[in-house]
């Protein structure tokens, strides 16, 4: 069972700062156990310790995910030194090893989990488990009828091997959703231009079970409900 020191499960937990924390610690103000603490050195299990601030026990969620309506212009990173990224729109002191779960380009749009759950993202991520994910694209010119079938039966866009199948569904002349079971890296771009169309609009609107909450602006967020991650972790 992991182990963590006392004054950063404290700090993530928004008691306070570092250096709040100890002047905490060293007031008497923390126990473990039911013993109070004078060092944030010392180690604890978060899962079975009992930890208390000024009488009242401090409850941390081991685990968070976050359903982002990532905004164009923001990077799917957790630091970057030019771009916003998407975990500066996520307002949460508690959890400092938050990451996405996958990759959006810079300029597109749309459904993005917020997670420090390392398990569930590599599940939803790991190419063997072909979770659907599905995107709406808008394109400079009218989409050949040809690359519903072209799609579907997959396509080499210049890798090793050729692109897994993919659902296209139109919905005008130059808007469509498709629905594809990997991430290579600017995919949906690429197999649009190899049928002759440049995508100028990208967005994702559902990935596996979870499909973007319609409520939420560019950059806004929210905790997934209890339903929406049962339904995910299956």
């Amino acid at each position: 069972m992991e182990q963590i020191r006392l004054d950063k499960y404290l700090a993530d937990s928004g008691i306070g700062s570092r250096s709040q924390v100890k002047q905490y610690i060293k007031k008497r103000q923390v126990s473990v156990n039911g013993a109070f603490i004078t060092s944030g050195d010392i180690k604890i299990h978060p899962q079975t310790d009992v930890v208390q601030f000024q009488g009242q026990t401090i409850a941390r969620e081991p685990y968070v995910y976050y359903m982002l309506n990532k905004p164009a212009g923001s990077v799917s990173a957790t630091i970057d030194n030019t771009c916003p990224t998407v975990l500066s729109f996520i307002h949460d002191t508690t959890h400092s090893d938050l990451f996405p779960v996958g990759r959006l380009d810079k300029d597109t749009e749309g459904l993005l989990l917020i997670t420090n759950d390392g398990d569930l993202a590599h599940r939803l991520l790991s190419p063997k488990k072909h979770v659907d994910k599905t995107y709406y694209v808008e394109v400079d010119s009218e989409i050949p009828k040809t690359a519903i079938s072209t799609f579907a039966l997959g396509m080499n866009i210049g890798e090793e091997k050729s692109t897994l199948p993919a659902s296209l569904e139109l919905l005008s002349s130059n808007r469509a959703y498709l629905t594809i079971q990997e991430g290579k890296f600017h995919q949906v771009k690429r197999m649009f231009h190899g049928v002759g169309c440049e995508v100028t609009y990208l967005k994702r609107i559902r990935m596996g079970s979870l499909e973007l909450d319609t409520s939420l602006s560019p950059g806004d967020y929210r905790p997934l409900t209890k339903e929406e991650l049962a339904a995910l972790s299956k």
